[in-house]
């Protein structure tokens, strides 16, 4: 999921963001619910660390989304090229139906597992200190195709029968 080679660049060793209270309050929260999820750990004081990414908080609606700011290892991700569904083959498909019923696969990408060296890439950092991403989280550019590879290897029959389109973390049944 993620090749990079080595030694890797300085740039990759980034420090936190300032931030203000109301931030640090949304981190704490954020982060202490990815630990109770498995989804995050704290990276230990005697641990090597060769690569940390900064973390930001956006809002929408007076709701906080902790994200990660990993355009700086994205530069340097060999891309994944597997194949995302194009929206006119969708609309097509979609055309054909009678009923249609949608989900979201709410933090899907959390289900996904990572490699003990993609771990070591996916360290971020906060004012609370460093902590390792154990699942795969929003952001990262091989995340979409690594993910739809993995929703088409669980759902084979249902797409190629038409009755199941996804995209990514939106699935439809029609």
């Amino acid at each position: 999921m993620l090749n990079l080679e080595r030694p890797y660049p300085q740039l990759l060793m980034r420090p936190d963001y300032p931030d203000s209270p109301r931030v640090r309050e949304a981190f704490k929260n954020h982060i202490n619910e990815l630990m109770k999820l498995g989804v995050l750990r704290k990276v230990g004081h005697k641990e090597e660390v060769e690569v940390t990414t900064p973390v930001i908080i956006t809002w929408h609606n007076d709701m906080s989304r902790m994200v990660g700011d990993f355009r700086a290892l994205n530069t340097y991700t060999i891309p994944d090229r597997y194949s995302i569904p194009r929206s006119q083959e969708t609309l097509t498909q979609l055309s054909k139906a009678i009923f249609i019923t949608s989900m979201y696969a709410l933090k899907g990408f959390h289900q996904n597992f990572l490699t003990p060296h993609a771990k070591k890439l996916l360290r971020i950092i906060a004012h609370c200190g460093t902590y390792e991403y154990l699942r795969m989280p929003f952001g990262i550019k091989n995340a979409p195709p690594h993910y739809q590879r993995m929703m088409n290897t669980i759902f084979p029959h249902e797409l190629s029968e038409g009755c199941l389109i996804i995209y990514i973390d939106d699935i439809i049944i029609c």
